[in-house]
């Protein structure tokens, strides 16, 4: 019995049984038809590979001996622990790349370059595969804020910008975001600091506009990227989980790719015309209810932002919206309190606990 006909069969089967769990996995639990499909064409991909092989799939069947095998009772404890579905698909990934490399020398010893440099490109895209897929199944930190306060000092038109912070979270936000254009990075970390610690006793989150810099520097709980902005895997490369990571979006295709992306949560919107922030298009509900409808895009929470008042609120809140985002209508009201506490009151009464 050869034992290179023996490393090939195993081999070829532990590859073949990691790609379906991968694929599986994109399948049943991320839903993603792209990442599916190149999941499916990849174990298809390694059959024609193994077709180029000087054993044809009948020799290396005759070749398996499962009860001689030494390594069916080598086992260790990380084989029975995995705590997630993110570990699942890290387990099958590099199970995966694994067998593809064995194959890929037991290939060039059986003399066969072409079967080889085939199962070369085939572990390259694996590679690519395994980190899309364990990005998008990440195990997501955000909770589901039920109101987000975005805090800008020229809109506090009543009250000091750290005032209105300290009244809103009486009022029960549960999130401030820091959204400051024009400062410069000192400054944005000395606020950023000073809203941490306001937040603290209310257990609520602070969020950085743009700037990853200034959120790890003042430790902040995370940083909210524009489209415009660093991409979520370049965020994720020097934060690495230091950080939530939010995405404004205003598609269901900028919410997908955010969420595959390893977004936290997203940004939606604009529901409503603003006065803050000038949007060519205002999306409205619609988009809101299409995201909420998307099973790979409602994996992770979402915060409705544009033009939201009290009435506003209860329009989003009848479409299934379980947080907002808002800045005028709290800086610049006379009691950002209230103001809080009648979106709190909407939110809370018609979604229940936030989760």
């Amino acid at each position: 019995m050869s034992p290179l006909a023996r490393m090939l069969d195993a081999n070829a089967n532990r590859a073949r049984e990691a790609l379906r769990v991968m694929e599986d996995l994109a399948r049943f639990v991320l839903n993603d038809e792209v990442l599916s499909a190149e999941l499916k064409a990849q174990r298809h991909g390694l059959r024609d590979a193994l077709a180029l092989l000087p054993l044809d799939s009948a020799q290396r069947l005759a070749s398996r001996d499962t009860p001689g095998d030494v390594g069916t009772e080598i086992k260790t404890a990380a084989e029975v622990d995995r705590p997630n579905l993110h570990a699942v698909a890290s387990a099958a990934g590099a199970r995966a790349s694994e067998a593809l490399r064995s194959l890929e020398e037991a290939s060039k010893a059986s003399g066969a370059p072409d079967a080889a440099r085939a199962l070369e490109r085939a572990r390259y895209a694996v590679y690519s595969l395994d980190q899309r897929l364990r990005t998008a199944l990440a195990p997501g930190l955000a909770r589901q804020w039920r109101l987000c306060v975005l805090l800008t000092e020229s809109l506090c038109a009543h009250h000091t910008w750290d005032r209105v912070a300290q009244l809103a979270l009486e009022g029960g936000a549960d999130c401030l975001q820091l959204r400051e254009k024009n400062l410069d990075g000192g400054e944005l970390v000395r606020r950023a600091a000073i809203l941490l610690d306001l937040a603290k006793p209310h257990g609520a989150s602070v969020v950085v506009n743009d700037r990853a810099d200034v959120a790890l520097a003042a430790g902040a709980h995370g940083v909210h990227l524009g489209q415009a902005d660093l991409a979520v895997a370049h965020v994720r490369a020097i934060a690495g989980r230091r950080l939530l990571i939010g995405v404004s979006t205003s598609t269901l295709d900028e919410a997908r790719v955010a969420v595959r992306a390893g977004a936290d949560y997203c940004g939606v919107g604009p529901m409503f015309p603003t006065t803050t922030k000038h949007k060519d298009v205002i999306v409205g509900p619609d988009y809101l209810k299409q995201y909420l409808a998307d099973p790979l895009a409602s994996r992770v929470p979402h915060l409705a932002i544009g033009g939201i008042d009290a009435n506003r609120a209860s329009t989003l809140q009848q479409v299934g919206c379980r947080g907002i985002a808002v800045s005028s209508a709290v800086c610049g009201h006379a009691n950002p309190r209230e103001a809080c506490a009648a979106f709190h009151r909407i939110l809370t009464t018609s979604c229940g606990p936030n989760v």
